[in-house]
């Protein structure tokens, strides 16, 4: 072993691309030994079917914002393209690397297991390999007893601040000459897209207009697919990919709670951080829902796939639109309030009658707030096979005239739709030949007739999903999952 390498820490950066009140670098840079912030855009994950572009430039504005801040430091992340054994193995030709920092990720098995690998390459090079705690999920919990209360005290701890001092740090002029050695990541994204721009900057941004004029409508407008764009905070692809933990936007709730004029509004808004965290740490507990339903009474549960079905779902060509309008408009923005989530799910699940496991991937690749925590949970939660949480079948054309009365989201995402009259916006399927032909329209040609009979498939799922909860194996199961919790779910985030 060559003993005159430079000791060096490094911060392997995940889902926690932020500076504040990250305690992998405070933890780095309180050992006096220089440290080199790296991201590695692993070529496994980048290539996993759960992901799309959208995240990958997300992260990249992310790391970019972190760079700019980085700059009196005389620093920067290295970002490398690669796995990330290839990548410690190279570090470690030139540098002896004392302790890898970084938080649990309460990610996909494909994470799991490389973190099992990493552990071992740690243990056979002599690294040192420190995960934290990240965002109050607590790995290895074997039942959910104090685990509110464990999380609150957490949310209430002071955060991490972050040291600038140069000194802490490899500087950019040894960044460079590593950066050689290895395959360096281009940051540089297409400019002036539809989709919210990563980085932290931007989070205290959404922070900042959400607490200053926006949470007046929060609670009024948090169903309503048009409303709930600017009404909502807006701030989850920020928490799921950390440019901003949850305990800083809690911890700067509560200050303006303290001032504020509307305190059910940030009330509100505050309890959708527990429910959060819960779903998370469900899933921190029972990796399993990434491919089985969690009550394993339902694992018998068979449905026939039908790719036409799918296909209309995933381009929101299915005749029903509000369906049709909210996916287009997730797969053009990578945003959707929940219950038109919970709809594009239950309607997948239920009117469809396809498997849960056929909508994850087209739906983790268009959400840009991606968590797998929420997205598995919830999806199972929704197609009702948690046994635990109450049968419910969204009703899109009750939805649409509830939540979007005069058509706006519709005609916005559905022009095809635009000139037609209010009450055939809804429900262009009970147009007459007349109709029609008085709106130079033909069902059929400029739009899809309904692909299914609405009230016949739900009357189905519902019957048999009823059904289903009676079987012994399904109420054992929801019998192990509320002990294993203990308690019921929080419930909707709405």
């Amino acid at each position: 072993m060559n003993t005159n390498k430079k000791l060096i820490n490094v911060v392997w950066l995940k889902r926690n691309l932020r500076l504040q009140d990250n305690e992998a670098i405070f933890n780095a840079t309180k050992t006096n030994i220089p440290t080199l912030l790296l991201y590695v855009f692993e070529k496994s994950l980048v290539n996993d079917s759960h992901y799309s572009p959208r995240h990958w430039n997300f992260i990249k504005q992310s790391l970019v914002d972190i760079n700019k801040q980085l700059e009196k430091s005389d620093t920067h992340v290295l970002t490398v393209s690669s796995e990330v054994l290839p990548v410690f193995n190279t570090i470690q030709e030139i540098y002896k690397i004392d302790t890898v920092f970084s938080h649990q990720e309460t990610g996909l098995k494909i994470t799991y297991e490389r973190d099992k690998t990493f552990k071992r390459f740690c243990k056979n090079n002599q690294i040192n390999w420190v995960e934290n705690i990240n965002n109050g999920i607590f790995r290895a919990l074997r039942n959910r007893t104090n685990w509110v209360s464990k999380w609150e005290e957490y949310m209430n701890e002071p955060q991490f601040t972050f040291d600038s001092a140069a000194k802490n740090y490899l500087n950019t002029a040894t960044i460079f000459e590593l950066e050689k050695t290895l395959e360096k990541t281009n940051l540089e994204t297409v400019p002036d897209t539809i989709f919210q721009k990563g980085g932290t900057t931007m989070a205290g941004k959404y922070l900042q207009t959400f607490f200053e004029e926006r949470y007046h409508t929060y609670s009024s407008n948090i169903s309503k697919p048009l409303l709930a764009r600017k009404s909502c905070s807006r701030l989850s692809p920020y928490i799921a990919w950390g440019n901003i933990s949850s305990r800083e936007v809690l911890q700067k709730a509560a200050t303006f709670r303290l001032s504020c004029t509307d305190k059910k509004q940030i009330d509100s808004f505050v309890s959708r951080l527990t429910w959060q965290a819960h779903f998370i740490q469900k899933f921190e507990m029972e990796e399993i829902m990434e491919f089985e339903s969690v009550n394993k009474g339902f694992h018998s549960l068979k449905k026939k796939i039908n790719e036409q079905y799918i296909d209309a779902w995933k381009i929101g060509q299915t005749g029903f639109p509000l369906i049709d309008a909210s996916m287009r408009c997730l797969n053009e923005t990578g945003y959707l309030n929940f219950r038109m989530r919970a709809m594009l799910v239950s309607f997948f699940t239920h009117n469809l009658w396809q498997p849960w496991q056929e909508a994850t991937h087209h739906l983790s690749q268009m959400f840009l707030d991606f968590e797998p925590g929420i997205h598995f949970p919830q999806l199972q939660m929704q197609a009702g096979e948690t046994g635990i949480n109450m049968l419910r079948i969204y009703n899109p054309i009750k939805n649409s005239h509830e939540h979007d009365p005069e058509g706006e989201f519709i005609k916005k995402w559905v022009p095809e739709l635009s000139k037609l009259p209010r009450a055939f916006v809804h429900e262009p399927f009970k147009m007459t030949y007349l109709d029609q032909r008085f709106n130079d329209f033909e069902l059929g040609v400029h739009y899809p007739k309904p692909i299914i009979n609405m009230e016949r498939t739900r009357k189905f799922a519902s019957e048999f999903l009823w059904q289903m909860k009676k079987n012994p194996l399904v109420k054992e199961e929801s019998s192990r999952i509320l002990k294993l919790h203990t308690m019921a779910d929080i419930g909707d985030s709405e």
